[in-house]
């Protein structure tokens, strides 16, 4: 199947003279289901809608965004696959010298506060069209947040922006049905109600909604506190209600997730996965990165607190079935035509696939996380199924090897004596990468992590299996400096640790406080997101100075 459109030739070329959706996407447009314009736009096609992208347009060139056209229906708008201000800046405010979602890995294709400056061009060449926000930035940044860049609360982006509706989530379903009701002549102002979307109301709360604290008193870091609690206890089974620049906001509860059919007819969608051809001989370092890996499920339950992945593609697992992915490593190895070594088969976190839950993931469930602090009893976790995937990918003549270079969960990976051993022996290469994220208690309880103990175990059994096995692999941590509530003294600890476990440390992450998460409400409110005690927050000088401490014995 040709690529969607990026220019009204290619459109021609499909006999199309109009199209109905236009997605316009900080991101390079590739053609593969782990780029958000792309599984939306294929998706859309699907459902019988004709639609084009317009990837990394130049607010200064208007014609960059009259390429296309007019769409019939509306504009769909995302920053890309990441917020564009995490992409284009560093945790110390500098910017950034490369995106991996750009050609070439150019920095600069991709505008600060991308999604407000497309829809305010967009709101200027076409005026009578609606506005659809979607994408990570827009997820996260629905309600009133704490904008790091600005060190101040912001009100939604859907107010910012006046779009016509914002759409949280992985958005398959909700934009399928707003482009459905936007063709039966329906409007914004009717489509208020739909799950997975943030709407504009005409009507004030009722008694049975919840109602937030508007985002202007929520730059009172006290209300902050309260707020993200009365949204992290009721966002899934209350309708929310925020007064933003005195409109109604209207939270609706997630969309419904998706059934294993459905994430099976989604992979199978046409994908050329590859860039589009206009990028020539420039390679996308992102895509390069996962060209041969395979996505087995959405979701996590991890529910750390410096994480965004369960606020953007829920708690419960969304798991493929073996077959469509087995189909699509055949089909990788048929555009290759070779074997192919698959570096990844995964998700958000790798060994959670197939995990289901006694109760089917209920609504009503308060737990931010299924593993902390104790491993839900109702949670049912499936590496044997995992296992029994992998097995049948190897077995295939098209595939070389199979690895797995998503993160895993220690924690959960101790239930599985064989998941340990077949990962030490056959599905690393080399370097196991684990995320300990830190070593004092305290800190790991500020960040919804297990301790360390966990860790430990993990290492001692998987490197037993290797020594049984005749292999020399490396365990790797993630290491993140400068969580609220951590001390000059807590990266001396962490050092201490290091050097007794003897690891080798290559990837330590600044601390950056992204929108809606429990860290980042700590972060700018100094309080113990559990407790409402004070706690010492560490600036970007103080953390500099932490990394230096925590990693001195390596330089």
């Amino acid at each position: 199947m040709p690529f969607l459109p990026t220019n009204l030739k290619e459109a021609q070329t499909r006999g199309w003279s109009e199209l109905d959706v236009i997605i316009v996407t900080g991101d390079a447009y590739v053609d593969h289901p782990s780029f958000g314009a792309a599984i939306i736009g294929r998706h859309l096609e699907a459902a019988g809608f004709r639609v084009g992208i317009i990837p990394q347009p130049d607010p200064a060139r208007d014609g960059d965004f009259t390429v296309l056209g007019e769409p019939r229906l509306f504009f769909g708008i995302t920053a890309g696959n990441m917020d564009s201000m995490v992409c284009n800046y560093t945790a110390q405010r500098k910017k950034r010298n490369e995106d991996a979602y750009s050609p070439g890995g150019r920095a600069g294709l991709r505008p600060d506060r991308a999604s407000l400056i497309y829809a305010n061009v967009l709101k200027r060449l076409y005026k009578k069209v609606p506005l659809v926000l979607g994408g990570i930035e827009a997820s996260l940044r629905r309600l009133a947040h704490y904008d790091f860049w600005q060190n101040k609360v912001r009100g939604s982006l859907l107010a910012d922006t006046k779009a016509s509706l914002l759409v949280y989530g992985m958005a398959e379903n909700a934009v399928v049905e707003i482009a459905r009701s936007f063709r039966e002549g329906k409007q914004a102002n009717e489509l208020t109600e739909l799950p997975g979307t943030v709407a504009f109301s005409p009507e004030p709360p009722s008694e049975d909604d919840l109602v937030l604290p508007d985002n202007l008193v929520c730059a009172d870091k006290l209300t902050f506190h309260r707020m993200t609690h009365l949204f992290e206890e009721n966002q899934h089974t209350r309708t929310l209600f925020q007064l933003n620049g005195g409109r109604w906001l209207r939270h609706n509860p997630p969309a419904k997730t998706l059934s294993r059919n459905d994430m099976d007819a989604l992979y199978a969608l046409p994908f050329e996965h590859a860039p589009h051809p206009r990028y020539g001989q420039q390679k996308i370092p992102a895509f390069e990165q996962i060209r041969d890996s395979l996505t087995s499920h959405r979701g996590c339950y991890g529910g750390c607190n410096f994480c965004a992945i369960s606020s953007h593609q829920g708690r419960a697992i969304q798991s493929r079935s073996a077959d469509s992915i087995v189909n699509e490593a055949k089909s990788l190895s048929t555009r290759r035509k070779k074997a192919i070594t698959i570096t990844d088969v995964g998700g958000p976190t790798a060994n959670m696939y197939a995990s289901s839950c006694e109760l089917g993931w209920p609504e009503s469930c308060k737990r931010a996380s299924c593993l902390y602090p104790k491993i839900c009893p109702r949670l049912k976790p499936d590496h044997q199924e995992q296992l029994r995937l992998l097995e049948k990918l190897e077995h295939l003549p098209q595939v070389n090897h199979v690895f797995i270079a998503s993160g895993i969960r220690h924690d959960l990976a101790l239930r599985s004596p064989d998941y340990i051993s077949s990962l030490a022996t056959k599905h690393t290469g080399g370097r196991l990468k684990l995320a300990p994220e830190h070593s004092v208690p305290g800190v790991l309880r500020l960040m919804g992590k297990p301790d360390v103990s966990s860790f430990e175990e993990f290492s001692r059994e998987f490197l037993h299996a290797c020594k049984q096995a005749g292999l020399k692999r490396q365990i790797i941590p993630y290491i993140i400096i400068g969580h609220p509530g951590t001390t000059i003294q807590d990266a001396l600890e962490l050092r201490k640790w290091l050097i007794r476990n003897r690891l080798k440390v290559e990837q330590v992450q600044e601390f950056t406080p992204t929108p809606m998460t429990i860290s980042t409400c700590m972060y700018y409110t100094g309080l113990d997101y559990y407790t409402g005690k004070p706690i010492h927050v560490p600036k970007p000088s103080e953390i500099r100075r932490q990394k230096e401490l925590a990693l001195w014995h390596l330089n």
